[in-house]
């Protein structure tokens, strides 16, 4: 019997998400998938169950992406694939705000904001925290069907300077952090 891979989903997948992900991922010692970046996604869930099921460690970190599409896009799709995969083992997302009018957002456990704080509630494309009760974006419509760890974040990478991958993408870092924590993933999980 295989042993499932432990994912993080991120709901973004353009070029800065991607870099910003590639410096985050080697600070918390996990694995991003480049070739899930596209804005909107171009793979679909089992070409990148496949590249999970290759990567050297885990947890690998996984990009998808809508582009604004109204209603369940083809990022949304591929993603509920990676997720019902009986080889994957979701250990949450990564809900990143966005400026959309879609009718749903997404309920989240937790935020970090562009300064790095952890709170209770969502934040909007700037890491600031809002009075909403649910994280804008365009890729969040189907994560409250998923019993995963929710963590929301501004726009990866961008965030007025605040997440910039030059310096480290440290705001990104920190939600990966969280959501490993929340997931109660062991590195030693690994030997």
């Amino acid at each position: 019997m295989t042993q499932k891979r432990n994912v993080i989903i991120v709901t973004d997948g353009d070029q800065i998400a991607r870099r910003t992900l590639e410096v985050a991922a080697r600070n918390i010692g996990a694995r991003c998938i480049s070739m899930s970046a596209a804005n909107p996604s171009r793979m679909n869930g089992q070409q990148l169950v496949e590249l999970i099921k290759a990567a050297a460690h885990d947890p690998v970190i996984v990009m998808f992406d809508d582009k604004g599409s109204a209603g369940q896009g083809k990022g949304e799709r591929a993603m509920l694939e990676v997720y019902n995969s009986p080889d994957i083992n979701i250990l949450g997302v990564l809900a990143v705000a966005s400026n959309t009018n879609c009718m749903d957002g997404a309920r989240v456990d937790l935020s970090v904001t562009d300064a790095g704080a952890i709170v209770k509630r969502p934040v909007n494309k700037d890491g600031k925290t809002t009075r909403s009760h649910e994280l804008r974006g365009d890729t969040v419509e189907i994560i409250n069907d998923l019993e995963v760890p929710v963590v929301g974040i501004g726009d990866i990478g961008k965030m007025n300077g605040a997440d910039d991958y030059h310096y480290g993408a440290p705001v990104t870092t920190q939600a990966l952090q969280a959501i490993i924590e929340r997931s109660g993933f062991r590195w030693e999980q690994q030997q």
